[in-house]
This record gives C-alpha cells, structure tokens and sequence, in this order.
C-alpha cells in the first residue's frame, strides 16, 4: 500500500511525539551491493531525507536520528573524515528546503573530538531554522548514552556546588533538564534497522519507557511505507509505563 494511504490509517490521537531511529546497515548495504562503503552511506543520506519528509507528512512533532556515535571514531580516519563531511555537506544542502518545510533542526551530543570550526558552521546552519515550530530534527552526533549521562552529571555537580540547585531536590525531571535533549519530550517509539536488536549506547536515559520496534530492512532501503506502518504498529500496543 501507498504510505500516503498508510498515513490516513494513523490515528492522530495516538500518533507518537517523539521518534527516535538506530539508522543501521549502511556497511552491509554496500557489501550486499559490491561497492565501496561510502556509496552505503550516500544511500543512507537518501533515506534520511525521505523518512524526514514523511515524518513531517504524518505531523510528527520530534524525530531523532543516530547519525555518528562516540565509538564511531573507532573506524578507519579515512570512513571517519568522510562521513564527518558527508554529514555536514549534507545538512548544507538541506538546510533551505527544511526549513521551508517549518522543520527546526539541531545537533545533540558531545562538542569534543569535534574541530571548533565544525561545531561552528553546524550551530550557525542548524539556527536559522530555530523559529520554525514544526518537526523538530535531532541530529545525534558524536553522541553516546554515558557520555551524555557524564556529562549531565558534571554540569550538575558544578550547580550543587555554587548553589544553583540543592541536591536534595534531584528528581527524573531535573536529570532529564541537564541531558542533550533538555526540555523535549523522550521518545515514544525506537526504530532500529538491519536486524540488531540493542540500544547501543543510545538514549540511554530517555529510553526508560519506550517502545521498540525492529526491521531487518537495512537503513538506506528503508521506505516510508516501513516508517509508516511502525507507527501504526505502535497504536495498537498498550503502554503501562510499569502501572501493572
């Protein structure tokens, strides 16, 4: 079926906030399809731009994609220098037609290893698309779940000890506020593509009540008919949040 017909089936009433996605198997892509590995992760960037055009098509309100992980750095320099531009070249590229698109757009995770002059040019393309109030896109870059958990913990630490807040007074809410993805809603629903079925240092924190959903699809053969029905799956479970 059509996903423009797949997106009349959702009910808007249990639609997800917030979606999060484990973009898998562009290594294997390029295996299964004898070319080189950066040919997989141009094939990856295809399906993150339709999976986000589809996301705004259905009325999502947040989607985070995993897009280079701390422990992505253990890679070849010469994968890890490519996909650091692909990433960039990418965004530059997309940056006009997001936000005529009213998507808000933003990078999370670790500003370190990165070069200074990176984090800049990322900060200044992702602000001009800060007014827009439809999908808001998480970029998750150079993120890992403990590293985000260190880091939320030594800003805290440093606020117990001038004061700004009494330890006394730690609470979900307040870790939650000290995390890269401060003041958003956590996600819903965690897709993850190419068959693995692990978090992978991933929303570590934010994933405490979250549904799961897995697709042996690799990640740039992923469609939005797939993106879709993983919505609709989700609508028919039942969420306790550990009531009962």
């Amino acid at each position: 079926m059509d996903y423009k017909q797949l997106i009349k089936q959702i009910d808007k009433k249990q639609m997800p906030k917030h979606i999060a996605i484990i973009m898998d198997g562009n290594g294997r892509w390029a295996d299964e399809h004898n070319t080189k590995r950066v040919n997989g992760h141009k094939e990856g960037v295809k399906a993150v731009r339709r999976i986000v055009e589809t996301a705004v098509e259905a009325g999502l309100e947040y989607l985070t994609v995993y897009a280079f992980s701390t422990e992505n750095w253990r890679r070849s320099k010469q994968e890890v220098n490519y996909l650091l531009k692909l990433i960039m070249d990418s965004l530059i590229k997309e940056i006009d037609d997001l936000k005529a698109n009213n998507v808000n757009i933003k990078f999370i995770g670790s500003k370190e290893e990165l070069e200074k002059s990176y984090n800049k040019k990322v900060l200044s393309t992702c602000r001009s698309s800060w007014d827009n109030d439809g999908l808001h896109l998480n970029i998750a870059m150079n993120y890992g779940g403990r590293r985000e958990l260190i880091d939320a913990f030594k800003k805290m630490s440093d606020d117990i000890i001038s004061g700004k807040i009494k330890k006394e007074r730690i609470n979900d809410e307040m870790v939650s506020n000290y995390l890269y993805t401060a003041y958003m809603p956590d996600p819903d629903l965690i897709i993850r593509t190419s068959g693995e079925e692990r978090l992978s240092n991933f929303l570590v924190w934010q994933s405490a009540y979250s549904e799961f959903w897995f697709t042996k699809t690799l990640w740039p053969d992923f469609s939005r008919e797939e993106f879709i029905q993983a919505i609709l799956d989700f609508q028919d479970r039942k969420r306790r949040f550990g009531s009962r």
